[in-house]
């Protein structure tokens, strides 16, 4: 929101000093700040601008005055009105500088940040204060989206008919032009987007009263020549080459077009302030004038960069600065050109945009409202479709790819959990097998010896750990008698087989035979049709042929042994999920999140990885073996044993963070996110991943289609849709990525489907009904 300074000067005069009252506030509120002070007396001020004043109405620059009142260009005057303007710049600026006038100085600089957008407004009655170049105040212009206005310190508010927009309605007035060319001001007025100019050329009385009584105005327009009288105090306009008319003579056809919406009158032509003055006396609420004569070609030039930046989205007030400092390119052969425009303004009004200016008159106001009423209707409409196109594409399956796609890229981006305390990881790489070799050790269907898997349980069970996963496939009888004892007589030592898969005629691989039945668990991942593990099998009905008669997977079992002490044990709801403590573990059902018709058997959740890196504390198997060990590394842990090696058949698959070979994860890690998985919902709380239900997924993707409809109901530009969309749809990924940190897989493609879709078909609708409201279909 910009900020509104306001300077109220009370009564004195150059020779007794004025007393001045400075607010600062909000925009549309209340001043919040308020501080009185002082400037001093300074009796020359006065001479010097008429010093200036004398030798810039000297060059005679083609001025829009009286076409008698032309004169010849002098390059020393030129010079002489450079010198003039200098010194009463200088001057100026030491008056306010004075140590009466510090205190709003200072006041002004503590309140206003220099990146603030700020209306300042100068109340006067004092003719010869608003002459004045405020503009050229050092302070001023060390903000530059600052702008000043003059104002007198009586108004009222006008009470605008109730408007909604549609164009904004210009009547451009082209008086007597001899001697300058106005020709180019219609051009510019013509090429106003979303405006309906109509031109009065040299007009007669009769018939600009009649037309400033017949319409409803927005802005009202003079090119021409004009001129100021009595210091000041009134203006005349020079309608043709015979007649022309003060303000006072238009009085109640100028009072009309104000109350029926009049909000801006811009003269541009010469000493204009007179013509402001009498103007502001009828309330009107913003004008545009030119301080003393101004040049033809400054003229044309003003109005250009204005309209320009004005009809572009500017505020009134930075359009008005910017066209007037643009004006500095012409100096050279226009001395003084960026002192000539300034605003006159109504405090009590709040300056429109371009877009708050086009409006349908009252009269228009329920047919407006039946438009709006029907563009809602069909708004809603278009949502409920695309809505139900987007997700019956969804259901068809067509979004599953990248909808998975931008679910894997959210879990990638999720930061790093850290280890998990309660696991610790004995590893076998590629090393520890060529060490097994070197020291004469058998690997017959295996990657560790029974030499080394017996020496390291019975490292390991010197230190209690909780749970022991060997995570390796013995499919075959023991030999060495010490290991098959131990491999019998541990009772925390789970082992794995694998299922079978009659899709693919495999059987499965077989337990070791050495483990009892109850401490098996299956190694079975459940793989989408990318090859990518997403979810994590708990239990199933092994078929009656398989080789591995396990229902409980291996990270299920190894979770709870380490539970048991805790008197949690493993049992199934009324509706068949796991239930572990307060733990529930919902199945998934064959329509899940972005996954459309899966196979769904067994107890499948979908897989809540840990951490992109390392799950768990790990430890090589030769250096487990031939170091001392710290025992509280595996007291009451469960440790797990598997192989990371990436010999010629490694056990590596990919994850949502690595499709690549080389970039999937070890076995034995993706078992122990498993395993961090469940422990962690059940002891910490940690969420488990969800999706929503079919119908809360419809009317979430219904709300955002909502949302592109209304993005598209502003009607903007071009290049500012597609960035409003663009931060819109990030808005949307930001939000579906965090609801995906706390649990929830919520539908991110089909939501930004549905918006995009959504802003594309109604920007489409909106324009052509544009085009065949604009032919008067």
């Amino acid at each position: 929101m910009g900020k509104l300074v306001v300077m109220k000067f009370g009564e004195g005069s150059f020779e007794q000093g004025f007393a001045v009252t400075l607010q600062i506030g909000e925009e549309h509120e209340r001043a919040a700040t308020e501080i009185t002070g002082r400037l001093p007396s300074f009796p020359e001020m006065p001479l010097y601008y008429s010093h200036w004043q004398s030798s810039y109405r000297q060059i005679g620059n083609r001025y829009r005055l009286h076409a008698d009142q032309m004169q010849v260009t002098n390059v020393s005057m030129i010079q002489d009105c450079e010198n003039t303007s200098h010194i009463l710049r200088a001057r100026f600026n030491i008056w306010l500088r004075a140590e009466e006038f510090r205190p709003l100085r200072e006041k002004w600089l503590e309140r206003l940040s220099s990146t603030d957008e700020v209306r300042v407004i100068l109340q006067t009655e004092n003719s010869q204060l608003q002459l004045l170049p405020w503009h050229l105040w050092d302070l001023l212009e060390r903000y530059p989206k600052a702008e000043i206005a003059i104002s007198s310190p009586s108004y009222d508010r006008i009470h605008k008919p109730r408007t909604l927009n549609q164009l904004v309605n210009i009547l451009a007035i082209v008086g007597n032009s001899q001697g300058i060319d106005t020709q180019a001001d219609q051009a510019l007025l013509q090429q106003c987007p979303n405006a309906e100019v109509t031109f009065l050329v040299e007009p007669q009385r009769k018939e600009l009263t009649d037309h400033l009584w017949g319409k409803n105005w927005d802005i009202l327009f003079f090119a021409g020549h004009s001129s100021s009288h009595r210091n000041g105090e009134s203006g005349r306009i020079y309608l043709n080459k015979t007649d022309s008319l003060t303000i006072g003579e238009l009085k109640y056809a100028l009072k009309k077009a104000i109350e029926n919406g009049l909000q801006l009158a811009i003269f541009n032509s010469c000493d204009g302030l007179g013509l402001a003055r009498e103007l502001a006396d009828l309330q009107i609420p913003q004008i545009i004038v030119m301080r003393e004569p101004v040049p033809d070609q400054v003229a044309k030039e003003f109005l250009k960069y204005f309209l320009e930046g004005f009809s572009g989205g500017e505020s009134l007030y930075q359009a008005v600065r910017q066209a007037r400092e643009r004006l500095q390119g012409l100096e050279d052969r226009f001395p003084c050109a960026t002192w000539l425009p300034v605003i006159c303004q109504n405090p009590a009004q709040i300056p429109p945009t371009w877009d708050e200016l086009r409006s349908t008159k009252t009269e228009d106001i329920p047919n407006l409202a039946l438009s709006s009423r029907r563009r809602f209707q069909i708004s809603l409409l278009s949502s409920l479709a695309i809505t139900a196109l987007v997700c019956g594409v969804r259901l068809l399956g067509f979004l599953e790819n990248p909808e998975i796609q931008a679910f894997d890229l959210m879990m990638r981006s999720r930061p790093a959990e850290g280890l998990d305390p309660r696991l610790l990881i004995i590893t076998i790489d590629d090393d520890d097998l060529a060490t097994q070799r070197q020291n004469g050790e058998y690997l017959i269907g295996a990657s560790i010896s029974e030499k080394s898997l017996n020496k390291l349980l019975a490292k390991l069970n010197q230190y209690q750990p909780r749970a022991i996963g060997l995570d390796i496939y013995r499919d075959f009888q023991a030999k060495d008698p010490d290991l098959i004892t131990r491999l019998q007589k541990t009772p925390n030592l789970v082992g794995v087989c694998k299922g079978s898969d009659s899709t693919a005629n495999i059987k499965g691989i077989k337990p070791p035979p050495e483990i009892p039945p109850g401490n098996l668990g299956f190694s079975d991942f459940i793989h989408d049709r990318d090859g990518v593990i997403r979810r994590h099998l708990l239990f199933m009905n092994q078929e009656a042929t398989s080789l591995c008669s396990a229902p409980y997977s291996f990270s299920l079992q190894l979770a709870s042994l380490y539970l048991r002490p805790s008197g949690i044990q493993p049992k199934f709801t009324p509706k068949g999920n796991l239930q572990l403590g307060k733990t529930i573990f919902p199945n998934l059902k064959s329509r899940t999140g972005g996954y459309q018709n899966i196979d769904a058997n067994g107890g499948q959740i979908l897989l809540n990885y840990r951490s992109p890196k390392q799950i768990a504390q790990q430890v090589k198997l030769t250096q487990f073996l031939s170091n001392s060990v710290n025992a509280s590394a595996i007291k009451d842990r469960i440790v797990l044993i598997g192989v990371v090696a990436k010999g010629d058949s490694p056990d590596t698959w990919p994850t949502p963070y690595g499709v690549p070979l080389d970039e999937q994860m070890p076995g034995v890690l993706v078992q122990a996110h498993m395993i961090s998985q469940i422990l962690s919902a059940v002891q910490d709380g940690r969420p488990l991943l969800r999706a929503w239900s079919l119908w809360i997924e419809i009317i979430w993707i219904l709300g955002w289609s909502v949302v592109g409809g209304v993005l598209a109901w502003h009607k903007l530009s071009l290049p500012w849709l597609v960035l409003t969309v663009g931060v819109t749809s990030s808005v949307l990924y930001v939000v579906c990525f965090g609801l995906l940190i706390v649990g929830a897989w919520v539908p991110f493609v089909p939501s930004a489907l549905s918006l995009v879709t959504m802003v594309g078909l109604m920007s489409i609708y909106h324009s052509k009904t544009e085009v065949r409201v604009g032919s008067g279909e």
